[in-house]
């Protein structure tokens, strides 16, 4: 393709709509033709990354191969594209003040009054033109965070008016998802909030060439009509994204209602294949006609929210598809859980799954659930903090040393059996100062880890301050517990196994960051497997 196309979606009437997963939608259905695509996401607030937001405010922070924290939208992209994102693919206003305000310290605007127009407004245009430029791209599918009609979205806004006009016509695309409720009352979906909501981008200048319609009721040609006479866009532009069982069910939609094909004939894309989708069908298939049916119970702090877990809970769903098993997970509060209720609360669960986190809150709840699943055989899987916890219990329970605990919680324990990181401890930082990305661990043979890898070596995304404290890993092996996958740089403790339990694995890094509707991660494939068994 002579220059790499880029389409815009941004967001009306409401947030939370799904402009996620109708770009992840749309890229799908382009990288089916046989085009490249990438996502990425602008966020409007001003933090520099999710990383140091609570998962209560954002969900969970989404972590790259590069080590980028970022939104959780991009684990969506990559679990539909199957395709790795990166720094580049997630950009927050904080970083792109940071970036404008460094250069203008450093002399870089020859003493000029720096504003937003023009020098925010091109650093975001950079910004969104980069992975075009840089990695050569077919399309750029750029979703912008936030409503339109949001201060903090303006400066975004008025960037996309400005390269629809740098740009070739057909090189630019916008698409406006908004809502049109249905009132029960009188039995009729509104058409009018998606009217203002066009009105608002008009008036900054941005005409959308597409508009995607949220709706729980079919639209009628009626109202596809109205809305086109309305909004200045052909009938043939107005998509309905009605609701649906899953989220993977989208694409499906996205392509029945031509959203694609519309795409491709607005921006002159042509010669390409038709959309090769059958795996995808396959997997829906899967989903929805399970053999089994299972009960995992996930233990974590941040329940209420079910968006601080997003990706855990999706590789649930995809080792659930590729082992033809329903799976229902519950959710559990680490803070409501001890010694008393614990067997009420996890006695019927086929596993257990001890989710990441950080801080003191919660924290013997968890370990709480890890003795019950190590003492009563349950499949058990423990990620990040999980891990960490399956540690300090067997430290407590095992070995006898009753006060072991993490330097985190306690930095007083006589027993460290889980401290910080050598190259942690003069970072006072929080932003970005972990160990993060992709890392490589060498996996002992014959192992579960092993087993379900079907390799000696594996590549896994990290985001941790704290490690197992090898100085104890003698006396862990000699009890029970070993250390099966291990970093071949830093001599890191990355998985550990009981390999007398029907199936108790925890691991230091994130396995959910890898796991995709394609390729399930192989550790929660073997983890579901054992959970039927």
């Amino acid at each position: 393709m002579a220059n790499t196309k880029y389409i815009f979606v941004t967001g009306g009437v409401t947030s939370s709509l799904g402009k996620g997963i109708i770009s992840a939608s749309l890229a799908k259905l382009l990288q089916a033709r046989g085009l490249s695509v990438t996502i990425q996401k602008l966020d409007p607030y001003i933090n520099i990354d999710p990383g140091t937001l609570n998962p209560y405010e954002h969900g969970e922070c989404y972590v790259t191969i590069d080590g980028a924290e970022t939104d959780l939208d991009l684990g969506h992209y990559e679990r539909f594209l199957g395709v790795p994102t990166s720094q580049a693919n997630n950009v927050t206003t904080g970083r792109i003040y940071q970036t404008v305000i460094n250069k203008e310290r450093k002399g870089d605007y020859l003493g000029k009054t720096v504003q937003v127009i023009p020098h925010i407004t091109d650093e975001i245009k950079r910004r969104i033109k980069l992975l075009g430029t840089k990695h050569k791209y077919d399309v750029v599918i750029t979703e912008i965070g936030g409503t339109v009609g949001d201060i903090e979205s303006l400066p975004y806004i008025e960037a996309v008016r400005q390269l629809k006009w740098e740009l070739e016509p057909k090189d630019t695309l916008v698409i406006h998802l908004t809502l049109v409720p249905y009132l029960a009352a009188s039995g009729e979906l509104k058409t009018k909030p998606t009217q203002h909501s066009v009105k608002l981008l008009l008036e900054n200048g941005v005409q959308p060439d597409i508009l995607v319609l949220r709706t729980e009721k079919e639209l009628t040609q009626d109202v596809r009509k109205k809305v086109a006479l309305f909004c200045n866009v052909d009938v043939d532009s107005v998509i309905e994204s009605i609701d649906v069982e899953t989220i993977y069910d989208v694409p499906l939609v996205m392509l029945k209602e031509k959203l694609d094909v519309t795409v491709m004939k607005k921006m002159g894309i042509k010669n390409t294949n038709e959309p090769d989708l059958k795996p995808w069908e396959d997997f829906l298939k899967k989903l929805k006609h399970p053999k089994y049916k299972i009960k995992i119970g996930l233990v974590g702090k941040y329940i209420e929210l079910k968006d601080s877990y997003k990706s855990i809970i999706e590789s649930v769903i995809h080792a659930g598809a590729v082992n033809e098993c329903s799976v229902e997970l519950q959710c559990y509060h680490s803070e409501k859980i001890n010694s008393e209720n614990v067997a009420s609360q996890l006695s019927e669960l086929d596993g257990i799954i001890v989710a990441p986190g950080f801080g003191e809150r919660g924290i013997e709840g968890k370990i709480t659930a890890v003795q019950f699943a190590r003492e009563n055989n349950i499949p058990f899987f423990g990620i990040c903090l999980g891990m960490q916890c399956a540690v300090i219990e067997f430290a407590r329970n095992v070995l006898g040393h009753s006060d072991a605990h993490s330097t985190e919680i306690d930095r007083n324990t006589t027993h460290k059996v889980i401290d910080l990181m050598e190259e942690q401890k003069g970072i006072v930082e929080k932003g970005g100062t972990m160990r993060l990305g992709a890392y490589t661990c060498a996996v002992k043979k014959g192992s579960k880890a092993n087993k379900a890898y079907g390799n000696v070596e594996i590549s896994e995304r990290h985001r941790h301050r704290f490690e197992f404290n090898n100085e104890y890993l003698k006396e862990y092996e000699k009890a029970g517990m070993t250390a099966v996958g291990i970093n071949p740089d830093s001599n890191l403790v990355e998985i550990i196994e009981i390999p007398n339990h029907k199936w108790f694995v925890g691991v230091q890094f994130h396995p959910e960051y890898q796991s995709t509707v394609l390729n399930p991660h192989p550790l929660f494939v073997a983890f579901i497997k054992n959970c039927i068994k």
